[in-house]
């Protein structure tokens, strides 16, 4: 059996879809922290089968929590404190995400113009569709990251 420390500061997602934690791992930018960050794959689970779980043992701030919830709204975010969970934060997908995917019409402002942040806004949570806040070119589709 594989024996994973648990850590003493830290966040752990959990309910990863299984598969996906290299995935996050690299949309996170996780390898630019310098602290200790363990990925179990395959992990067994009886609500999912199987689920991913990644352990980071540095400060919540270092995550954006809008990335992740773009990512996947049904990833569990316990946060550790003195080698106890302390809150369990459940995300959703973020009304607004800045500079995470790149419009794909050509035309577009942001296209254009370098400076300009690449806004999407959620246009329907259902269906989980983000449009451009400048051309509102639609965007479905979550995997697929600037």
């Amino acid at each position: 059996m594989l024996n994973i420390s648990g850590i003493h500061e830290g966040f752990v997602l959990d309910h990863i879809q299984a598969g996906m934690s290299l995935q996050i791992y690299h949309d996170l930018k996780l390898k630019r922290l310098d602290c200790c960050v363990a990925i179990i794959k395959n992990a067994k689970s009886n609500k999912m089968g199987k689920k991913d779980i990644i352990k980071v043992e540095c400060p919540i701030d270092a995550l954006d929590l809008d990335i992740l919830g773009f990512i996947d709204h049904n990833i569990t975010v316990n946060i550790i404190k003195n080698d106890k969970i302390v809150e369990k934060r459940v995300l959703s997908l973020p009304k607004e995400i800045k500079n995470v995917i790149r419009c794909k019409n050509p035309r577009c402002i942001t296209s254009i113009e370098q400076g300009l942040d690449q806004i999407f806004v959620l246009t329907d949570a259902e269906k989980q569709v983000y449009r451009c806040k400048y051309c509102e070119t639609k965007f479905k589709g979550r995997r697929t990251l600037a």
